[in-house]
């Protein structure tokens, strides 16, 4: 009896549910999936379009901003427009996320309501998030870097391609790009902000004599002088120096940041050729030299 009444339980239940699958309008639920799928695609690209023309008229009133020059720092301006087309970029994302868990049905506001234990672990782990956010905010408003600036940031020097809310994105000179969060941004060597001083050192050896490559040094100086805009000040001979167990002659020059390299190289062709048409002897490293 008892295994009589189970196998008619049992029974009774499949039947339940075979009614259940066979009542079920197969065409209304497809009919939904679709409505659901057309609903996506059209949120889809209302905000691809959104996020099209908010690029387009931020685009267009940073650069009616630099027609009228209202910041004369062009490295600043490229910096906020970096930063403002970053911010629209995340909020239009987090609204187009929102809209789509929405259409599916997604109780999106009592999830965040009721996350619980869900929502502490979600913030300690957005805490290096929101370490970005306001570090990158203070490196803004001090102006610490801008778009276009070299720098040296924990052992990686480029030239700022980017500055996000949170990450900055430098560019080395082999054209490696580095992203680099906020929160590691610690201690700047901004080389774009001032006028840089490089150290053209020539090895000679022991036996030349000081007076003759001084005097070389000077006629040089006074004809590249009027050639080279990119001098800040009239350059200083500091005179015999030893670097390691080398002797050199030292010329320090003052020019514009970024050049510093170029001008420093320009200089020492010109020391070598003079010395060379003198017969001034040179140490075995004189076609080579140290750069400050």
């Amino acid at each position: 009896m008892v295994i009589a009444a189970s196998n008619a339980q049992l029974n009774k239940q499949i039947e339940e549910v075979r009614k259940a699958f066979t009542d079920l309008s197969w065409h209304q639920i497809l009919q939904q999936c679709l409505n659901k799928l057309l609903l996506i695609i059209l949120t889809i690209i209302l905000f691809t379009f959104i996020l099209w023309i908010g690029r387009l008229t931020i685009n267009h009133l940073f650069m009616e901003s630099n027609k009228h020059q209202l910041l004369k720092n062009s490295n600043r301006l490229a910096t906020i427009r970096a930063l403002t087309l970053n911010i629209y970029r995340y909020t239009c994302y987090f609204f187009f996320l929102y809209a789509l868990l929405s259409e599916i049905g997604v109780p999106v506001g009592t999830l965040i309501a009721g996350a619980g234990i869900f929502s502490i672990a979600l913030g300690l782990g957005a805490q290096g998030f929101v370490s970005d956010l306001v570090n990158g905010f203070f490196i803004l408003l001090e102006q610490q870097l801008d778009v276009g600036d070299v720098v040296e940031v924990d052992q990686i020097k480029g030239t700022v391609t980017a500055l996000g809310i949170r990450t900055t994105k430098v560019t080395s000179a082999d054209g490696t790009l580095n992203y680099i969060p906020n929160r590691n941004i610690t201690i700047v060597r901004n080389f774009s902000r001032n006028d840089m001083v490089a150290n053209v050192d020539i090895h000679i050896a022991p036996s030349a004599v000081i007076s003759e490559v001084a005097a070389t040094v000077r006629a040089v100086n006074q004809k590249l002088v009027a050639t080279t805009p990119e001098l800040r000040d009239q350059p200083v001979i500091v005179g015999p120096v030893t670097i390691g167990t080398q002797l050199a002659f030292r010329v320090t020059i003052t020019v514009a940041n970024g050049s510093q390299s170029q001008v420093a190289s320009k200089f020492l062709a010109a020391y070598l050729q003079a010395l060379h048409a003198k017969n001034i002897p040179l140490s075995w490293e004189g076609e080579h030299h140290n750069e400050h």
